[in-house]
């Protein structure tokens, strides 16, 4: 037990800790968008697809807290990494520059990871918790992408997304031991492909919508 409280409270700790609930929401990124591809279909498809989800029940409510617990561990252990590194280096460098692989993911992770956070609650907001008595989750998807600011809103959340998950996705499995000189160029091309599909796929949703509505 000591082992495991002094591996997890180390830097290291964290970093691993965060590398592994940051893979596992890459993981349910692409899940959320598969099924959100089904409003393609139409209402009957994507309702359908809402239906055979909730019907899960227990199911869902088991990975809902397990998202829930990666969740706060992602952003406590990100809180007390970013904290600590700034209390290491109080006085940022006069010049900054993008050598060592520096990238504008990789020097926005804290802020787009709060700009994120909020994003979430608000989508949280606006589709989980609504009253669904007497409507469907296309009637309420409808209703939200209606309004041009919500797309708006949208689309700019998950340009922060796309640059969040652009040094998320490969820094975690570098984190992880995979930083291997045949295969992180390999990652790294994986990681901008990731992001370009989850910007442009969750993004264009709210466009199709409201061009529908």
């Amino acid at each position: 037990m000591n082992w495991i409280t002094g591996t997890l409270g180390s830097s290291i700790g964290k970093k691993l800790m965060m590398a592994i609930t940051g893979i596992s929401f890459c993981g349910f990124l692409a899940a959320h968008l598969a099924g959100n591809l089904t409003i393609y279909g139409g209402q009957e498809a994507f309702n359908s697809y809402a239906e055979h989800l909730h019907s899960l029940g227990p199911l869902v409510t088991v990975a809902e807290i397990g998202l829930l617990a990666f969740a706060l561990v992602h952003v406590i252990t990100g809180l007390v990494l970013f904290l600590g590194n700034l209390k290491a280096r109080p006085v940022r460098y006069a010049v900054n520059k993008s050598a060592g692989g520096r990238t504008l993911g990789s020097a926005t992770m804290p802020y787009t990871g709060v700009i994120l956070l909020a994003f979430i609650v608000f989508h949280l907001l606006n589709f989980h918790f609504v009253d669904k008595t007497d409507t469907t989750i296309f009637n309420i998807v409808s209703n939200a992408f209606g309004n041009p600011v919500y797309v708006a809103i949208y689309i700019l959340s998950m340009i922060v997304a796309a640059v969040h998950v652009s040094h998320g996705f490969w820094s975690a499995f570098q984190t992880i031991g995979a930083n291997h000189p045949k295969y992180m160029p390999l990652i790294r091309t994986l990681s901008i492909v990731f992001a370009v599909v989850v910007g442009i796929g969750f993004g264009f949703l709210p466009i199709y919508i409201f061009l529908l509505a």
